[in-house]
């Protein structure tokens, strides 16, 4: 029998701490200081309800959170095995979208030109969470150009799985059941108007709101707040607004699994520390030179290089006077 703690998409990846004789739950929603959170009771019963945060919190609960109730209070947030974070345009600290998410489903439309560093950027986000990206190709039934969307896509995303759909036919959507089993918690991430929430209706028949969509694919986003939904696959899938800022906390890790052909380039550059740019003996230089290497590929490394170093200084704040030093120098003259 599941249990309820598992309907919500904990699996043995996640550390109750030992107390599983306590009321633990899942942030479903935030309410400003207040969330929704579905919660399995002492004697394994499900309850839900709105929850205040305990002060003796030191970490702000967001959605899919796992996290302890008592008396109607949230007094604990469970360690985090993954974080989805973007800059917080208002603060040096990165905000954080959704925790504890397995898999991230980045989703594009095909009648919407192709954006290369749109895709770019949320599989850096996906990447730096720790969760796999997975990309999704949306309203293929609006399209004449499948095959080559798909192509750039994973050219792209290199090693993601790539997952053809569309909401009306239902092309795809079994497939995409079939990655949501239990104990995966995902999550969509997608400019307003790809059709993320057609997408959840279709994988569960549900009535969850749209709205109209202009002939460019701009739109206002569907879905005002994060809301987490249980998949008749066992799955649970944490859908979030549309994504309007663009930037990404990058790190390396990120761009060498982004990037992975530009990784392997640089393994033959005459100097390990080569920034590919006007170095001597320069390998990824050369492949572009040549024609094997996208030259808006190369350009799109460049600047997600740039932030990433730049975001690593902001994160180490010691040496970070020497980092600023050697960043400037590198990167910025």
């Amino acid at each position: 029998m599941i249990t309820v703690l598992e309907s919500l998409g904990w699996g043995p990846q996640d550390d109750l701490l030992g107390a599983r004789d306590a009321a633990n739950g899942r942030v479903v929603i935030v309410h400003g200081a207040n969330a929704h959170v579905t919660w399995q009771s002492r004697v394994g019963a499900e309850e839900s309800g709105l929850c205040s945060f305990a002060k003796s919190l030191d970490v702000t609960p967001v959605a899919g959170d796992w996290v302890r109730v008592d008396d109607g209070r949230i007094t604990k947030v469970l360690t985090r095995r993954t974080v989805l974070r973007r800059p917080d345009p208002y603060s040096s600290t990165p905000q954080i979208m959704a925790a504890n998410v397995d898999l991230v489903m980045i989703v594009l439309a095909v009648n919407v030109e192709f954006n290369q560093r749109v895709l770019e950027r949320l599989a850096m986000m996906a990447s730096d969470s720790g969760a796999r990206p997975v990309v999704i190709i949306t309203k293929v039934d609006d399209g004449d150009r499948v095959e080559e969307f798909c192509a750039l896509a994973a050219s792209r995303v290199p090693g993601a799985t790539i997952v053809v759909t569309s909401s009306l036919s239902g092309e795809g959507i079994d497939e995409l059941r079939s990655l949501l089993p239990l104990g995966v918690t995902a999550v969509m991430l997608g400019a307003s108007g790809v059709g993320k929430t057609s997408l959840l209706n279709a994988l569960e028949g549900t009535t969850e709101k749209t709205r109209r969509v202009g002939r460019s694919g701009e739109g206002r986003h569907a879905t005002s707040t994060r809301k987490l939904y249980r998949l008749s696959s066992g799955g649970v899938l944490l859908d979030i607004p549309g994504i309007r800022l663009l930037e990404v906390v990058a790190d390396q890790r990120g761009l060498e699994q982004i990037f992975e052909d530009i990784d392997e380039l640089s393994l033959h550059c005459r100097f390990r520390n080569c920034h590919h740019d006007s170095d001597e003996g320069c390998a990824v230089r050369a492949a572009e030179e040549s024609g094997r290497l996208d030259p808006a590929r190369l350009t799109a490394w460049r600047e997600m290089n740039t932030k990433a170093r730049a975001d690593e200084v902001r994160r180490r704040p010691v040496d970070a006077a020497r980092d600023r030093r050697e960043f400037k120098r590198d990167v910025l003259e």
